[in-house]
């Protein structure tokens, strides 16, 4: 099951309260200005600080090749 569109145009970094990525193949929201993820749980989405996940380089690089395989969108545009 996937997270619904009207809770994805919501959802923001709770750090830099930014957009995230949601790849949906990896089950987590991705901050990809700090390298973070958040582990999506049982459809529920863990926006905790402090269980973010922070990523190397190489997750990071793997991530956004996800991301733009799949040509996934942010969950809102920043101003």
């Amino acid at each position: 099951m996937s997270l619904s569109p009207a809770l994805l145009e919501i959802l923001a970094c709770p750090e830099d309260k930014g957009p995230l990525y949601y790849i949906e193949s990896e089950s987590v929201l991705y901050n990809s200005r700090l390298s973070r993820s958040y582990e999506i749980r049982d459809d529920i989405p863990v926006m905790l600080i402090d269980e973010a996940v922070t990523v190397d380089d190489a997750e990071h690089d793997r991530l956004m090749a996800i991301v733009a395989e799949e040509s996934i969108k942010p969950t809102f545009q920043a101003d």
